[in-house]
């Protein structure tokens, strides 16, 4: 059964009530990463920067985004961190916004996130999980969802 508590932990996971706008979104989501040193300032400014000039890359669904940019622009480690907003954010995307839900990940090269994005797409695709997330009001709900879930196949 999939399980993301290989790749979270609780300092990873986090409910924010608001933001001011879709950068503080990413550099909150970003935090636990940086803490760690799973990611380097660069990998953050690069996503912000790319998100401008060619628009909302990373918003992949309604409600949810996913952050990441390519490895040698600042990812050192495989990492993963989740913020769910209180109150949806607006990223520019036509048909997926507002998004609540961000997952931000990390790979220092191109094989190494295969496995955690494997398991995090069976949650992504679990409409009950994703139901309770989106209901999520605090990062207590969230860590019983995220570190306690297993998720049925898609």
């Amino acid at each position: 059964m999939p399980t993301l508590s290989n790749w979270l932990n609780k300092n990873k996971i986090q409910y924010v009530e608001s933001v001011a706008d879709w950068k503080e979104a990413i550099q909150i989501a970003a935090r636990p990463l940086l803490d760690e040193g799973a990611i380097s300032a660069d990998y953050v400014d690069t996503i912000i920067k790319q998100k401008e000039e060619i628009g909302p890359y990373f918003v992949i669904a309604p409600r949810i985004a996913m952050p990441h940019t390519r490895p040698e622009h600042g990812a050192k480690a495989l990492g993963l961190s989740i913020v769910k907003l209180g109150q949806a954010v607006e990223f520019n995307s036509e048909e997926n916004d507002p998004v609540d839900a961000i997952f931000m990940f990390s790979a220092p090269d191109s094989n190494s996130h295969i496995e955690m994005i494997s398991q995090l797409a069976e949650v992504l695709c679990d409409d009950e999980v994703m139901q309770r997330i989106f209901n999520s009001q605090s990062s207590e709900a969230l860590q019983g969802i995220l570190l306690g879930e297993t998720s049925a196949s898609c």
